[in-house]
């Protein structure tokens, strides 16, 4: 299923293809990229997929799908667009990239795209949360136009720098 496309980018759903299950145990088992992570997923990717697919059953507003490059080539990543936990009712943005797609510019332009239609849908606001020590990740908030809210432990249980994001037609 497609969600969005931009300039560069598809943004769809993850499958239970070979190629897209290959592409998320080699994503999830890098160590550079599950330092800033709780661990890799727990039950493979396939059931990863399944989980993902529930998270956009639940909300159609919500979910995480595969960073697509038009020019070809592998998966980039995942986008995240889901409900943060223990919240009540923020929705965050996030995006894990696979290294070999670092500095492209992918992240941005995806979670950006992803947040435009959430603002058009009449969502209020987005938030991101970052591990401390993650400057790619606070470098694509900052791209975004995210403002810093500081250190919490409220959604995750664990340190996270928080960002947040204002739809444009929302009064602060």
């Amino acid at each position: 299923m497609e969600l969005l496309r931009t300039d560069r980018l598809l943004i769809r759903s993850w499958t239970t293809s070979d190629d897209d299950l290959a592409r998320l145990a080699d994503l999830y088992s890098r160590p550079e990229v599950l330092r800033w992570l709780s661990g890799p997923p727990s039950g493979g990717v396939a059931a990863l997929v399944e989980r993902w697919e529930q998270v956009h059953q639940a909300d159609r507003r919500a979910g995480c799908w595969a960073v697509q490059p038009l020019s070809g080539g592998p998966v980039a990543g995942t986008l995240l667009f889901k409900p943060l936990p223990n919240g009540v009712g923020e929705f965050e943005v996030g995006w894990h990239l696979h290294p070999d797609s670092w500095g492209h510019g992918y992240a941005t332009e995806a979670a950006a795209a992803v947040v435009q239609h959430a603002f058009e849908d009449g969502l209020p606001e987005v938030y991101a949360v970052v591990r401390p020590g993650n400057e790619r990740s606070v470098a694509v908030c900052t791209r975004l136009g995210m403002s810093p809210l500081g250190r919490t432990t409220r959604w995750y249980g664990v340190d996270c720098e928080a960002f947040r994001l204002i739809a444009p037609d929302v009064v602060d």
